[in-house]
């Protein structure tokens, strides 16, 4: 075989996107980083920037170049009167909980699943629950960043405010960032507690459940249309260990929140308006019952406060999301466009990480600001090193 039709093989988490690029490139500092860049920019190739993989959307596919980050790992400076710290973007989200905590803090709030790095979780709005908490992008002070010149910068709300604007949740597509700056906050023991209960019942008691805690999410599986529901909150006792099973977990912030999800599968999620979340689930469900009585993926219900960034999915309002699941040996397609209309509906926005259906001219009347975030996307990137035939097919026209 001759050496150009030798193509290295990328696959994400879930097996069910792959790509053939010319190079699979590992950068472990910020110059090789920079001179890479550079080096692709003049040849006219295109990099995007692998993290953990654990995205269902085709944001990494490319058959140019795509970078791992994951040497660009690792707890850099930290402020602790300020509660802030700079961190590389390679860092996997478990590892950066126990260094937070030797310093007395931790993140301000994060997913239910840690396997990210910290870059491709705010690349892509990463969140997890609570009517009170923001998603992991809005928690960034700063970013230092790679621009398709190849060139290093730094930007926050006061420095390339527009830059930061974009960079903050970029899809990947403003330049390559290999440094983040946090606000964070004190670490604090979290208790966890799990319990099973109807689906009538959770829904008669979601006002006062969602009210009454820091955190609150539920899973409803159709086929016994029971629902489990999960609740966090600051714990009045010391870390309790061993952790022992999900639901009766006593520990710090950064042991209770993420849990053990090894069941591969897809994934479709939707955020809604916080007043239309209990609309929105129960027709869910009703198409579940109506037309997909087979699947038997649970149906996850969570809350996040808004926040304002250009693309976030809780962008200026308070927001519910609902997330759908189905086994990768399975087609979700028709199951998934089914519950895509009725998210739309009711005024969803997809999750940057996750399987959705839509082109340009959608996201372009979901969100306000669309315009302004290509125009400063292509202000910083006019030659498209780092968008891939996924994210180049979205640009407005």
């Amino acid at each position: 075989m001759s050496p150009e039709n030798i193509f290295m093989q990328w696959k994400n988490w879930s097996g069910r996107q792959r790509a053939s690029q010319e190079s699979l490139v590992f950068v472990r500092s910020e110059a090789d980083a920079s001179a890479l860049v550079s080096q692709c920019a003049q040849a006219g190739k295109t990099i995007r920037v692998a993290g953990a993989g654990h995205s269902h959307a085709p944001l990494v596919t490319n058959d140019s170049i795509i970078v791992d980050s994951s040497g660009l790992a690792g707890l850099l400076e930290v402020d602790r009167q300020a509660q802030e710290a700079w961190i590389r973007a390679g860092t996997s989200i478990y590892s950066l909980g126990g260094q937070l905590h030797d310093y007395g803090l931790a993140l301000k709030n994060q997913g239910d699943i840690d396997r990210q790095l910290l870059g491709g979780a705010i690349a892509t709005g990463t969140h997890g629950t609570g009517r009170n908490l923001q998603n992991i992008s809005a928690s960034v002070t700063g970013l230092h960043m790679i621009l398709a010149s190849g060139e290093q910068v730094e930007c926050s709300k006061t420095v390339l405010p527009e830059l930061f604007a974009i960079g903050r949740l970029s899809v990947g597509a403003a330049g390559l960032v290999s440094r983040i700056r946090m606000k964070l906050q004190k670490s604090a023991v979290l208790s966890e507690q799990i319990h099973v209960a109807s689906y009538d019942d959770t829904m008669n008691r979601i006002t006062s459940l969602v009210a009454e805690n820091d955190r609150f999410e539920f899973f409803w599986y159709p086929g016994t249309d029971e629902a489990n529901i999960k609740t966090i909150n600051p714990a009045t006792t010391e870390p309790e260990y061993p952790l022992g099973e999900e639901g009766g977990r006593v520990a710090w912030s950064y042991e209770v929140l993420p849990s053990h999800r090894p069941h591969l599968h897809t994934e479709m999620e939707y955020s809604v308006p916080a007043a239309n979340g209990q609309a929105c689930f129960a027709e869910i469900r009703q198409l579940i019952h109506r037309q997909f009585p087979d699947v038997r993926w649970p149906v996850e219900y969570r809350t996040v406060a808004a926040d304002d960034i250009w693309l976030s999915m809780a962008s200026d309002r308070d927001t519910v999301t609902i997330s759908v699941h189905q086994d990768i040996k399975l087609d979700e397609e028709p199951y998934y466009r089914a519950c895509e209309e009725v998210f739309l509906a009711y005024g969803g926005r997809p999750h940057w990480g996750k399987v959705n259906y839509l082109n340009g001219d959608d996201f372009a009347r979901i969100y306000p600001r669309w315009h302004d975030w290509w125009r400063v996307r292509d202000k910083y990137d006019p030659g498209g090193v780092f968008l891939n035939d996924y994210a180049r097919a979205l640009r407005p026209g």
